[in-house]
């Protein structure tokens, strides 16, 4: 169709928070946990922590920041701003109002929170072509920031060596010429809501004074105050969703494997990721994994991951790339991207 317009990822930066949690520190923590055995176990050697007084809005701000001076972009043509976060300041008002502010986007730029985990920079894109689909936006403004170490228990050693805190700033436009962002996959399963959690805080529980852990029924210790995710039934959903989300990406968008020149999943942790490229049949040099420095960064994983790719010259001017993210909800979305 003539005058139709195509969406386009022309722009990625990300901010990191200057603490680090290292395995050196949670092998002192926790010494029946060596170093080597974190490594071996996760593929992290360490994660970002945000500081005390820095919250989800300072990192997404931050980010953006970087982008606009990265990248000689300027705040005044940003029609819409998505913030993808489970991690907000308030309940109300919205993150997103908070960095439109402080970033001084225009009056007339749309600004909303979506509250998505792993599969969360997928959602994002695909508003994001919504949106320039429609004609109603030129520039969309999609920004991941989680502090989900405020989530975690200090003694919840699992989780700690696996989660680190992070926010990508990411410029999507419109473009004539096509290519870009291909034809997107979307899925859901609710069923597998109570996996992974943080089941106090909000409305229906409030939190509790309670600080001791129990145990469940496969002997993980957990806290309904904090993060709590069953690991057997999550690597499970993963081994289930992916091949199938790869194949309906694939499919969706008439290529064949071969045809794709790397492949960038969500950066769960290391044991999973090299599972799952054994299980689809992709050959590690079209296979990317960048989160030894920076853990399991939940939306960000996968545009971090993009940043590091074009650095390490994986990516390039013609690249086809087909990036998957998976996870919380459960939810799942993968897409085919043209360079």
């Amino acid at each position: 169709m003539s005058g139709h317009l195509f969406a386009n990822i022309s722009a990625i930066s990300y901010y990191l928070p200057s603490a680090s949690l290292t395995n050196e520190q949670l092998s002192e923590a926790f010494p029946e946990w060596s170093v080597d055995k974190i490594m071996q176990k996760v593929g992290i050697s360490s994660r970002r922590i945000a500081a005390e007084d820095e919250f989800t809005s300072d990192m997404a701000v931050a980010a953006a920041q970087r982008l606009f001076e990265e990248y000689n972009l300027r705040a005044d043509n940003v029609d819409y701003l998505i913030l993808c976060t489970q991690s907000p300041d308030y309940f109300l008002p919205t993150t997103a109002c908070l960095v439109h502010e402080r970033l001084k986007l225009p009056s007339t730029a749309g600004a909303i929170d979506i509250n998505q985990g792993c599969s969360g920079f997928i959602y994002g894109i695909s508003l994001a072509n919504g949106l320039i689909a429609s004609g109603d936006v030129n520039n969309v403004l999609l920004i991941t920031a989680e502090t989900y170490s405020r989530f975690l228990h200090p003694d919840d050693k699992g989780n700690r060596s696996i989660f680190g805190d992070a926010a990508a700033a990411i410029w999507i436009s419109a473009d004539q010429e096509g290519g870009g962002i291909g034809k997107i996959v979307l899925g859901t399963d609710g069923r597998g809501a109570k996996n992974l959690i943080v089941k106090n805080g909000a409305i229906r529980y409030s939190k509790t004074a309670d600080q001791s852990l129990q145990p469940d029924e496969d002997g993980n210790l957990f806290n309904d105050n904090y993060l709590y995710m069953n690991g057997t039934e999550i690597f499970n959903f993963t081994l289930e969703s992916v091949p199938a989300l790869v194949k309906q990406i694939l499919q969706k968008n008439q290529l064949q494997q071969e045809d794709i020149d790397l492949f960038i999943f969500h950066q769960a942790n290391k044991f999973m990721l090299d599972y799952l490229r054994k299980k689809i049949k992709i050959p590690q040099e079209n296979f990317f994994i960048a989160m030894e420095h920076f853990g399991n960064t939940v939306s960000s994983t996968i545009p971090i991951a993009m940043k590091q790719a074009f650095a390490a010259g994986k990516i390039k001017k013609g690249s086809r790339v087909l990036i998957a993210g998976f996870g919380v909800g459960y939810s799942w979305g993968g897409a085919v991207l043209q360079f």
